[in-house]
């Protein structure tokens, strides 16, 4: 898959940018499913919410970008429809718009969907994240975005299938744990490659290739 791992969305003019470049095409020649259900694992998690998300009214732009055709994929639906019917909808799909939330309840409803596990054949799909939904995409997450406990997939490893760790909403006015200071703190811990974003910056994966796209404020720590 091609990623565009954001904090909040698609915020500023170069990471819209890079969305199109993923995309190949302008967002109005382009196809989306919108993915809520890390929404409902957190526990400020709200139908509310989810309704905002899909309907463009979050403050996160993500849906309201201008798509040719937006469609909405649960997956907590999935396990009970046959993969005939749902398989063709994600394939068809030229993106993937995957709300934040609890990232270890997305982990673990993507794993039982069976969206996990078709993954590696989404060649020419582009996987937007966003605060949660890029998180899914890492190795783990930490015990600090832990956002229940015990978590439902028994640990904070997420998907692992880029290799590094996100801190999202970096210095974001409303979340005084997220400090630079915190963000050292957490990298010192997670094991590995990490990043520290603010909701200006996303990081685009193509073909194993990492970039940071950013009018913000960013630390990438090694491993």
């Amino acid at each position: 898959m091609k990623l565009l791992l954001t904090s909040a969305g698609v915020k500023n003019p170069s990471i819209r940018d890079a969305l199109v470049g993923l995309l190949g095409k302008p967002i109005a020649e382009s196809s989306a499913l919108c993915i809520p259900t890390a929404l409902y694992g957190h526990p400020q998690g709200s139908p509310g919410g989810a309704w905002r998300f899909i309907t463009g009214q979050s403050g996160c732009p993500m849906c309201e970008l201008g798509w040719k055709s937006l469609g909405v994929l649960e997956l907590t639906a999935l396990p009970s429809i046959g993969e005939e019917r749902w398989v063709p909808w994600v394939r068809e799909a030229d993106v993937l718009l995957v709300e934040g939330g609890d990232a270890l309840y997305l982990c673990h409803w993507m794993r039982q969907s069976g969206l996990a596990a078709l993954l590696p054949s989404l060649d020419r799909t582009v996987w937007v994240g966003l605060s949660a939904g890029s998180m899914v995409m890492t190795p783990r997450v930490g015990d600090e975005f832990v956002e229940t406990k015990p978590p439902i997939t028994g640990s904070d490893v997420t998907l692992g299938v880029v290799g590094f760790s996100i801190f999202p909403h970096l210095d974001y006015p409303g979340f005084a744990e997220n400090t630079m200071a915190n963000a050292e703190k957490w990298a010192a811990r997670i094991g590995g490659p990490a990043y520290a974003i603010d909701d200006q910056t996303a990081i685009k994966v193509t073909d194993g290739k990492v970039e940071v796209v950013s009018e913000g404020n960013w630390r990438y720590f090694g491993a």
